[in-house]
């Protein structure tokens, strides 16, 4: 006689959740004091020659903002693949809401990764400002100062979120509530050219949905509604 034992729920941890609130944290705070590097360069902003004279001793902030990009990269996409997993055991088999929360949350750890990038180059060129041209070097500040910031990818995120929360439940009605603000905060900075402006809503989103899924309430894949 074979003797069978009810299956143990398999307790799921939530470390996803805290490496959001963490991604989204260091994501703003960081990218905020590494934009710092031209805050001294008032009116010579439009001489390179003296844009390069300004930030070449402020080179830490470039090596920071490349940690920062680093490791608020690889949180999001932790982050990315938890919702997912958590998404999927609450939306009904098909759903569309966890994959494109989770693409959303990609691009943006794969924006981090590429503006975070040009801080190698920008980097090793503010420490030999004189053999190059100050042109190149304010070309590569742009870039630095613009695509990290591009956090587009969360507000699909949270669109994803609020039509899950709102139409099944896998999400509580308070964060998709905010989430479908913060999503039309995010969508409005990219009608306008200030595509950069997405960090705030976007950041803001990733660090309340962490915290959110950090602290909310658990449900297995019971919670699953067909």
């Amino acid at each position: 006689m074979t003797t069978t034992f009810p299956e143990t729920p398999r307790r799921v941890g939530r470390g996803w959740a805290l490496s959001g609130a963490l991604g989204g944290l260091v994501g703003l705070a960081g990218l905020l004091v590494g934009a710092d590097l031209t805050a001294t360069v008032g009116d010579g902003i439009k001489d390179n020659t003296l844009v390069v004279a300004a930030i070449a001793d402020h080179r830490a902030y470039v090596w920071a903002y490349q940690v920062v990009c680093s490791v608020a990269a690889v949180c999001i996409l932790i982050f990315a693949a938890g919702l997912r997993r958590h998404l999927g055991a609450q939306e009904p088999a098909g759903s569309l809401v966890p994959g494109v929360a989770a693409a959303g949350l990609g691009l943006v750890a794969a924006t981090l990764v590429v503006g975070g990038g040009i801080s190698t180059e920008l980097y090793w060129a503010l420490g030999e400002p004189e053999r190059w041209d100050p042109d190149t070097i304010a070309s590569l500040v742009e870039i630095y100062n613009t695509i990290a910031w591009l956090w587009v990818g969360a507000g699909v995120s949270a669109a994803a979120v609020a039509v899950g929360g709102f139409r099944h439940g896998s999400a509580s009605r308070w964060l998709a509530a905010v989430s479908a603000l913060l999503a039309l905060l995010v969508f409005a900075t990219q009608v306008f050219p200030a595509q950069y402006g997405a960090l705030f809503p976007g950041g803001l989103w990733v660090f309340v949905a962490g915290l959110a899924f950090l602290f909310g309430g658990r449900r297995g894949s019971a919670g699953r509604r067909g």
